[in-house]
């Protein structure tokens, strides 16, 4: 089945499958995982984060009125790290681009999570949630203030001169499908759902598993290297081995953070048949590399 590389459609899961049904649910930890770094103190994904997290601070001062900027601060900068911002940079720079040209989508990406944190959190009274006493209502309107403020970041940096304007839509595009209804959005209410209702045993308990990691690790990743490839200039082929990349970093991650261990070499090896395009034609993947060598 062909990608759908304009929309930014899903990746079809048939291209994907993976032995869910063997793996055991006794040695899952409890619903629901964060989308956080395996290994957050890594040089290459901490220099790139600091890279963003800079930008945001540039974009996002701390200004009045207070009782917005204050808890809107807070809630970007104290939310779980994820490399899928970091990636979207790396993703960039490998097919040719300047970090720089992705800075704007690698921060969408981070805006987007921190609200999908906030909203997540908000849904379990009984976890400690992100809003440092600013109350259940500052937090959720704060998250949602955060999405189009990304979007405008992602807007703001069109340039007409440079012709990127198409560039910029589409990844709009692929960050709004990969978060919205059939994305990560669906991919918190199952784990919510999963988590109340679901038998560990069950099957289609496993089934759902699946479904939740590849819409929520693996769908983010996809989406952060591919809209990485697409500012940087890629061609389609580069942006959909970059995208089927991100989607097997992410799957690792996802299935490594529940406890789902079997079938992970597997999808270390898919990815790495990815990047073996890019070093074929003399292009520097050590530092892409190192988002599935964790």
């Amino acid at each position: 089945m062909p990608f759908d590389t304009m929309s930014g459609a899903s990746l079809p899961n048939a291209s994907f499958s993976l032995p869910f049904s063997t793996m055991s649910a006794q040695a899952r930890p409890p619903f629901p995982a964060q989308l956080t770094n395996p290994a957050p103190h890594h040089p290459h994904w901490a220099s790139l984060q600091a890279d963003i997290e800079a930008h945001l601070k540039q974009t996002m001062p701390l200004k009045q009125p207070h009782e917005v900027f204050n808890p809107m601060h807070h809630l970007v900068f104290s939310a779980p790290r994820t490399t899928v911002p970091a990636l979207c940079l790396a993703a960039c720079e490998l097919v040719g681009g300047h970090r720089q040209e992705a800075m704007p989508a690698a921060s969408a990406l981070l805006l987007n999570l921190a609200n999908a944190h906030a909203h997540e959190h908000l849904l379990l009274s009984d976890r400690a949630r992100p809003g440092d006493g600013y109350g259940a209502n500052i937090e959720l309107l704060t998250g949602d203030g955060i999405v189009p403020f990304g979007f405008e970041l992602l807007a703001r940096s069109d340039d007409p001169a440079h012709e990127k304007s198409e560039r910029i839509l589409r990844v709009i595009i692929e960050i709004s499908r990969a978060v919205g209804s059939e994305g990560l959005q669906k991919a918190l209410y199952m784990e919510n759902t999963l988590e109340d209702e679901s038998d560990g045993e069950d099957p289609r308990h496993v089934e759902s598993m699946r479904v939740v990691v590849e819409k929520k690790e693996g769908g983010m990743h996809a989406c952060g290297a591919a809209c990485g490839a697409v500012l940087g200039g890629g061609s389609e082929e580069e942006i959909e081995r970059l995208r089927k990349f991100g989607y097997y970093v992410g799957m690792t991650q996802g299935m490594l953070q529940r406890g789902l261990l079997q079938g992970l070499e597997d999808l270390r090896n898919l990815a790495f048949n990815q990047l073996q395009f890019f070093k074929d034609r003399g292009l520097d993947i050590h530092i892409i590399s190192t988002f599935i060598n964790f």
